[in-house]
């Protein structure tokens, strides 16, 4: 069977996660990609509020931000799904299993955005289920987090200097720089 996709790595039975803090883009960017690709769009929010009948922020206030962390790695960790493009939340890095899923479906790209784009983007974070460990600013996170994007993501695409457009472009043409899977 040929490949759906023009891409050396990634075949038509793999996904493609998107990994990257609140704003980053994950979900708009995974839907254009999505569509250019001719896959699924899986946002990982969306389904676990689905699997869970309530918003993630309704979540994050019952159980907490271990909880949700919880929920979060429990649902991405049993991910089984081909052909998708999958826009994860911003916070699922804190889980090394849910990272070793992703990795297992297809390549991971970092959609990364610099400190004050972050900043700019979600402003004080309010309204947002945006897992804080306790004690940290904004910045701190951002700052936390960046060796964990880089550590699972295979590349990563800065989405705080270029257009969508632009940005999908430059995911598929890294996506097929990428040797073939050895299977």
């Amino acid at each position: 069977m040929t490949s759906f996709s023009p891409l050396t790595r990634s075949t038509d039975e793999q996904c493609i996660s998107l990994i990257g803090i609140a704003g980053a883009g994950k979900s708009t960017l995974g839907k254009a990609l999505a569509e250019r690709m001719g896959f699924a769009h899986l946002d990982t929010d969306r389904l676990i509020e689905a699997t869970w009948g309530q918003p993630i922020q309704a979540i994050m206030d019952e159980r907490g931000p271990g909880g949700f962390l919880a929920i979060e790695e429990t649902v991405v960790a049993a991910l089984s799904v081909k052909r998708a493009i999958i826009s994860t939340g911003g916070s699922i890095v804190y889980s090394p299993r849910a990272v070793e899923r992703l990795k297992a479906l297809g390549p991971v790209i970092y959609l990364r955005i610099g400190r004050d784009a972050f900043l700019g983007r979600v402003k004080d974070a309010s309204g947002r289920a945006f897992v804080r460990p306790a004690g940290l600013s904004l910045a701190q996170v951002h700052a936390e987090r960046e060796p964990l994007y880089l550590a699972a993501c295979d590349f990563f695409v800065r989405t705080d200097s270029a257009d969508l457009d632009a940005c999908v472009g430059e995911c598929i043409a890294r996506l097929g720089a990428m040797p073939a899977p050895s299977d």
